[in-house]
């Protein structure tokens, strides 16, 4: 491995000058990675290379959009037959039916499906569609919970100091942004999570106008927070009894966690799901479904959803293998997964606590963050703003970096298995871990 990075800082100051903050998105820029990032030439399997010719295993794995890893052979032959056939008609295909039959083979209640471009798009359709059916206009959402970036969804989903949460019973809305629209968030109700008694209580107050309760099913925008134990069954039970739709976001742990992701996971069954990231393998495909009768509002003159790239032909191959890979052997690639996080994880508290370090490791399956803390867990987006030690963490990450590891340097983040992992890349990575805490370069 090279020693430097000087083609990447040559590179940032470069993009400086046509890019905002350097880049497309502000999580690659200096709020997580501090002086300037590394910019990424190449990747294959669990391996990526930097523009100095620095290789590391890769752990972030664009945010979890590659569960079979980077280049995976059967994708590269896939995209090429797409390329050279015609990427995009925007019109209708045989492989975008395909692509929905198998999503509705593997996800519980996905009757209908229908295609968006990101995780964002599909959440916004989805409430949408639950304010459409339902003539109702308001919605709750949870503390921590990251829907994308539409102004509904965009409150309370950043870390922030705990002096401005407000008491839990009467949470304060904290908008995650400026340019909202003034009334955007005048029917989102936020709640904290993991809590019953919050939502039964926020039903109680807003009865007869609530049209669904979105979640995550794993809350994975603030490192990787378990639902507690019958939480989700819980939520499911309060919702029907109240005729309010239930709405999975599984952006994030779909194709993930299991086949059919949360639902399969934790036993609940939800009336629209949302997907993305990992259901395109690397190329910009999401899709929101779920029962019959709810779907078929988005049919012409009820609800609207348009796009001239939902179902992209080249997305829509990409997501073909994608899907059958996953799928195939009764679904052995997810047993894999969990071996990998689960060998990753157990090897990380080992560390900490050989070393004496105040931290953990907390995942679920192939999903897994470290949290500097005096914890033992940390279980709400409460819980993680008052007791982790975000800045540490993003020095431990970034010190990784020199030993060719590859880790998110945001605490809010998590890093995440694929299937190109090996037992060695854990062993490589625990390695470094171990010397990083050592050194003592992330203090």
């Amino acid at each position: 491995m090279a020693n430097s990075t000087e083609r990447s800082k040559e590179l940032f100051e470069r993009a400086l000058r046509v890019l905002v903050e350097g880049g497309s998105s502000p999580s690659r820029g200096p709020a997580n990675y501090g002086e300037y990032p590394l910019f990424i030439e190449r990747g294959e399997g669990a391996w990526i290379w930097d523009v100095d010719g620095n290789r590391y295993i890769d752990w972030m794995m664009a945010y979890g959009a590659l569960p079979l890893g980077h280049a995976h052979p059967l994708i590269v032959e896939a995209l090429t037959e797409a390329a050279s056939t015609g990427t995009l008609f925007a019109a209708a295909t045989e492989v975008e039916v395909e692509v929905a039959e198998l999503i509705s083979g593997l996800v519980p209640g996905a009757e209908k499906v229908r295609f968006a471009n990101t995780g964002t798009e599909a959440t916004m359709a989805a409430i949408r569609l639950a304010r459409g059916y339902t003539g109702r206009p308001r919605f709750i959402k949870f503390e921590g919970h990251y829907h994308g970036w539409y102004d509904d969804y965009l409150v309370s989903a950043h870390p922030q100091p705990t002096v401005v949460f407000g008491h839990p019973n009467d949470p304060v809305k904290i908008p995650d942004s400026s340019g909202l629209n003034r009334k955007a968030l005048e029917d989102t109700i936020v709640v904290p999570w993991n809590d019953l008694e919050a939502i039964e209580r926020a039903i109680s107050n807003y009865r007869g106008s609530i049209a669904a309760v979105i979640t995550e099913g794993i809350m994975a925008n603030i490192g990787v927070i378990p639902p507690g134990e019958d939480y989700l069954q819980g939520l499911r039970e309060i919702t029907r009894a109240n005729d309010i739709l239930l709405i999975l976001d599984e952006t994030v742990t779909g194709c993930r966690i299991a086949r059919g992701g949360c639902q399969e996971l934790f036993d609940v069954d939800a009336d629209i799901v949302t997907m993305g990231k990992g259901l395109g393998a690397g190329f910009p495909v999401a899709a929101f479904a779920g029962r019959a009768e709810i779907m078929e509002a988005l049919a012409w003159g009820g609800v609207l959803h348009y796009g001239t790239q939902n179902a992209s032909r080249a997305g829509m191959f990409a997501a073909r293998v994608n899907l059958t890979e996953l799928a195939k052997d009764d679904g052995a690639a997810f047993t894999r997964l969990w071996e990998v996080g689960e060998k990753f994880t157990s090897g990380l508290n080992q560390i900490f606590s050989e070393t004496g370090t105040s931290a953990i490791a907390q995942g679920v399956g192939p999903m897994l963050q470290i949290f500097f803390t005096d914890r033992p867990e940390i279980t709400d987006f409460r819980d993680f703003c008052t007791h982790v030690d975000r800045g540490r963490y993003q020095r431990f990450a970034l010190s990784l970096f020199a030993h060719g590891v590859y880790m998110t340097p945001s605490s809010a983040l998590h890093s995440v298995a694929s299937l190109a992992h090996t037992d060695e890349d854990v062993a490589v990575t625990l390695e470094a871990v171990r010397l990083v805490l050592q050194s003592g370069m992330e203090e």
